[in-house]
This record gives C-alpha cells, sequence and structure tokens, in this order.
C-alpha cells in the first residue's frame, strides 16, 4: 500500500468532489479523478481504487501526488501530453495556406482535403500526408477554401450618402399631418404543388412530404410597410412588371391612403420602379392624378439593408411562405391573412439606425468636402 502521498479532503473539497462525480457533466478522466481522491480520502489502497475507478495505479499515484503537491484543481486538471510531433513544419504550413488560397486546379471549383494532401506531397519531402492534418492546419488558420461568401460592396460616394441620409431622415423623423411613409418592395415566390398527398404528424412521428413536387408557375408579392405605424400590406400578382406597380401605387392612393394628401413611399432602384411606369399602366390624367400624391425616395445603389420592408419580407416568408403553396389563390388568401394578423397584433419594425450611426459607422467612406464653410455662431 503507497502511503507516501496521503489524501485528507476536508469538509468543501469533499463536498465539491461528489456533486461533481453525482453531476456526471464533466469530462470522463476528471470524474476518474475525483472518485479516486474520494476513495483515497476513505482509507482505501491504490490497488482497490484502480479496480473500482479501472484506471490504473500509476493514473492513482499521479493523481494522489499533485493533489498533495499542488491542489485540489491541479489533480482534476489534464495535465498536457506531449503527443507526436507535428507533421507539417512551419514552411510546410505557409505553403499550404499559400495553396489552399491560391487557384484550384483545372477542371475543379474549389479546394478539397484531398486535393491539398495530394499538392502538399508533391511541392514537399514528405512520401504521404493524410486529409486529416490537412484538416486540423486549416482549422487552426481559420481556412475553408471550399466555401465562399457573395456579397456586393457598394461604391460611397456622395450620392450614395445623400439617398442614405435622405431615407434614415425619413425614417427618423415624425411625419407631418397628412404624410406618410411608406416602404416598398416585392419578392418573387415559386408556385409548388404536392404530387402525393402530404401525411400529417403524429406523435413520435413528423409530417411527411414527398420529395417529387409539381412546379406551376411562379408569382409575385408585393408588400408596403408603413416606417412609422404598425400597418402593412401585401398584394399578389401573376408578374412583376410596371403595369403590376403601377397598380399597387394606385391601391396605396385610393384604397389604402385616401385621405392623405402626400405620401412618401422608399423603394429601390428596379428598373420598373419609376413614376413613368403610372403613364404606361393609365391615360395621363389618371397618371398625374396619383403621382401628386407620391413622392419618391430612392435608396441607394446596392443598399437594400436601408430598406425597412426588407426586414418584413424575411418575417413574411419564414413565417408564411416557407412551404409549398400550390396556385395564385391560395398564394393571396394565406399573404393576406398573415398581414391581417400581423396588423392586427400591432406589429412593427423597429429601426435603430439613424444618421448619427452612419457618420459614426461609415466616416471614413464619405467623400471629403473640397469646399469647408464655417458657420457663424
Amino acid at each position: 500500500m503507497n502511503v507516501r502521498y496521503r489524501v485528507e479532503l476536508d469538509e468543501s473539497e469533499r463536498q465539491s468532489l461528489t456533486r461533481l462525480v453525482a453531476g456526471g457533466s464533466r469530462r470522463v478522466r476528471q470524474i476518474k479523478r475525483a472518485q479516486i481522491l474520494l476513495a483515497a480520502d476513505q482509507g482505501c489502497a491504490d490497488e482497490e481504487i484502480a479496480r473500482a475507478v479501472r484506471v490504473g495505479t500509476s493514473t492513482v499515484y499521479r493523481t494522489k501526488r499533485r493533489f498533495v503537491e499542488e491542489s485540489l484543481g491541479a489533480a482534476l486538471s489534464e495535465a498536457p501530453r506531449p503527443g507526436g510531433p507535428r507533421k507539417l513544419s512551419p514552411s510546410d504550413e505557409a505553403l499550404l495556406v499559400a495553396v489552399a488560397c491560391s487557384t484550384p486546379p483545372t477542371g475543379r471549383a474549389t479546394w478539397t482535403l484531398a486535393l491539398l494532401a495530394d499538392a502538399m506531397v508533391h511541392l514537399t519531402a514528405h512520401p504521404q500526408i493524410s486529409r486529416h492534418t490537412i484538416g486540423r492546419r486549416l482549422q487552426e488558420n481559420a481556412l475553408k477554401p471550399w466555401q465562399h461568401k457573395m456579397w456586393c460592396v457598394p461604391k460611397i460616394d456622395a450620392e450614395y450618402v445623400a439617398r442614405m441620409e435622405d431615407v434614415l431622415d425619413l425614417y427618423r423623423t415624425p411625419p407631418a399631418p397628412g404624410t406618410a411613409v411608406v416602404c416598398l418592395d416585392e419578392t418573387p415566390r415559386q408556385l409548388i404543388g404536392e404530387v402525393r398527398p402530404t401525411s400529417p404528424p403524429a406523435p413520435g412521428r413528423p409530417a411527411r412530404c414527398d420529395y417529387e413536387y409539381r412546379r406551376n408557375g411562379t408569382a409575385n408579392v408585393f408588400l408596403l410597410l408603413d416606417a412609422h405605424r404598425p400597418w402593412r400590406s401585401a398584394k399578389v400578382t401573376a408578374r412583376r412588371t410596371a403595369v403590376d406597380f403601377a397598380e399597387c401605387l394606385r391601391d396605396l392612393v385610393d384604397t389604402h391612403y385616401p385621405d392623405c394628401p402626400r405620401i412618401q413611399i422608399v423603394l429601390d432602384n428596379l428598373s420598373t420602379h419609376t413614376p413613368a411606369a403610372l403613364y404606361e399602366a393609365f391615360a395621363p390624367a389618371e397618371a398625374r392624378r396619383i403621382l401628386r400624391r407620391l413622392e419618391f425616395h430612392f435608396l441607394p445603389k446596392h443598399a437594400s439593408w436601408l430598406n425597412m420592408v426588407e426586414i418584413e419580407i424575411g418575417v413574411l416568408v419564414a413565417q408564411c411562405l416557407a412551404r409549398r403553396i400550390p396556385d395564385l389563390v391560395t398564394l393571396t388568401t394565406e399573404v393576406e391573412a398573415w398581414a391581417q394578423a400581423r396588423n392586427a397584433a400591432g406589429a412593427h419594425v423597429q429601426w435603430m439606425f439613424g444618421i448619427e450611426q452612419a457618420r459614426a459607422k461609415l466616416g471614413r467612406a464619405y467623400p471629403t468636402p473640397t469646399r469647408i464653410t464655417t458657420v457663424a455662431a
């Protein structure tokens, strides 16, 4: 019996180790060390502890030694293990990073672990390199050459800033009496029908739908959102043309805001989003009547994030459209029901980004004025 290192726990240590063993949420090695210390505190021999905990006597010896010479935390923690030498040297790792960041071989869209392993075998003196080694080195360098992230870099110039601050000012400033700020955008949808009936869910079994589906054409959903009150309206159309856009504007003027003489509308730069669309759809007198009530505010190019209705479209897709909808009638019924429920619940978008935040975050990208004027106090 090895009594060189005698384990004597105080009450707080004993309770802490008991909770650790009872919890079972830690690593297995840590729980085993706690069991070793509790058994040693009760006077059990090393061989008896090793059989009960199913470890070697050397593990029992090392755990007791670290408790006596260091602390309880040191006895429970796992000392660093030396392991084998790294397969790739620092220069090899630098070469791997360079290869992973380069153009993939002809005929391949992206680098894979197997391709990188083969390339490193040809470029270094290693006879073979496993994909696991390549994967670990890439993970250490936060590299995933098979992934691509698509994004658009806008050109932030004076026009971009002017349009951005114009829209942000509309969001921040409460509208004057007789004025409304409405954001407009649309989202295309595919009409998809079932080939076979869907099985409803049951306890212990989710709903099941057939992988095969029937494509029934496309549709479009216009969404209008008031920037200052909890109101939105959705209109489903078969197409997304200038005429459809013009009819949506007429509904906005005559149906939704008949008593509002001035409607400031925020929209993107789609080719159909122009005052000319009204003249394509209606007689000149009717087009002019509608335009007198509207004031267009266009977003900067590549700045759809500035359109408040984009957030609401995301909610619409997640809550209503993320499923198979077979025809235009069903789509219209579902979208209108969703809009009515959102309006009844008083849901609205809390826009937190203003002109001050824009100047603070995008200040470096703002154009430098060529002439600075000083205003006397």
